[in-house]
């Protein structure tokens, strides 16, 4: 059955909440903006918009839940997060600068890798789980459908104003030696976000 008013009311501000603030996807976005701009950035964007929504409606109709009930699959995932997140760090502390007159090197994440990479990213999974268990406790299909619908409206305005940032911080950081401490400082926190994987 659809959710109630107020119901629905606190289901976007958890959605507008979640999404804004700090996690692997915003810290992304805001370098990708730095370095790359914000047009380059958009698929990025949509990629986390959309790859997010059907994240959320697959784990609320239980799917993902099968696959986290089993410990060792568990353990898989967990695994490939911390790896992959420590790999993007790493490209993103040793991305060179770019030439003033040219293109940033390298490539910004495309559609299908943003929405990809919501599976191994921590704060996505949670979200997922304690919006679905929240709002969608009983795995119909109209909240199932709701709790997704409401984080496709929310998510990609919130991601894209990280991107935003990045993209009005370039002018600052246009000089080498600070576009190389400030991508030091993004992989340090991309690097903090999997403190509480490795502490769970």
């Amino acid at each position: 059955m659809p959710l109630p008013h107020d119901l629905l009311l606190a289901l976007t501000l958890y959605a507008f909440v979640s999404s804004i603030t700090p996690g692997p996807n915003n810290l992304m976005l805001l370098a990708s903006g730095v370095n790359f701009g914000f047009r380059r950035t958009i698929l990025h964007m949509l990629g986390i918009g959309g790859g997010f929504t059907v994240m959320v409606a697959i784990v609320g109709f239980g799917l993902a839940g099968l696959f986290l009930a089993s410990p060792p699959a568990r353990l898989v995932l967990t695994v490939l997060s911390v790896l992959y997140l420590l790999w993007l760090a790493w490209k993103i502390a040793t991305a060179a600068p770019p030439n003033q007159d040219a293109p940033a090197a390298g490539k910004p994440f495309g559609f299908f890798q943003a929405a990809a990479f919501q599976w191994v990213n921590p704060k996505a999974w949670t979200m997922a789980l304690t919006a679905n268990t929240l709002y969608a406790p009983n795995a119909d299909w109209p909240s199932v459908l709701t709790v997704a619908l409401a984080f496709g409206a929310v998510n990609l305005p919130s991601v894209s104003v990280w991107a935003a940032m990045g993209t009005m911080m370039r002018g600052f950081l246009r000089d080498p030696k600070r576009l190389r401490i400030f991508n030091g400082v993004m992989a340090a926190l991309l690097v903090a976000t999997l403190w509480p994987v490795l502490m769970t």
